[in-house]
């Protein structure tokens, strides 16, 4: 699953920069700019799927990417949302996976905790063990 999602932004009645998410109704901000705006959408998105994690909600599937601006999950993050989609999709819970991976069921918890730094690598483990490999892209800012 890709982790990048295409944005609207406008300017409201009373000035200010709304960034939407079509995928990710919950995710929504507003900035004085449109600088200022999208500065803040990466934190807005994390903060709605990280919700929908919490809620243990399935991920929303990004739009096509066509001409739109887009929000592009920073890698960290992007490992523990396919972490925890892959765990849904294998119907798993936090401890059988913990199980899997002989750890503690806490461990698994901060695994999927957006705002837990996590070493790369661990993620990559516990994928590699759900049959996902993780991939890296470079692209060039927006």
């Amino acid at each position: 699953m890709r982790f990048i999602y295409p944005c609207t932004v406008r300017q409201s009645e009373d000035g200010a920069w709304q960034v939407r998410f079509p995928d990710v109704p919950e995710a929504l901000t507003e900035g004085d700019t449109e600088a200022e705006a999208h500065a803040l959408a990466t934190d807005a998105l994390l903060a709605a799927l990280g919700g929908l994690v919490k809620l243990k909600r399935d991920l929303p599937e990004p739009s096509a990417l066509d001409t739109c601006p887009v929000v592009v999950v920073p890698m960290l993050q992007s490992a523990k949302l396919a972490l925890y989609q892959a765990m849904r999709e294998g119907g798993l819970n936090n401890v059988t996976l913990a199980r899997k991976l002989h750890l503690l069921e806490g461990e698994v918890r901060r695994m999927i905790d957006l705002d837990h730094q996590t070493r790369i690598g661990t993620l990559e483990k516990a994928l590699w063990q759900l049959g996902k490999q993780m991939a890296s892209e470079v692209r060039r800012a927006a």
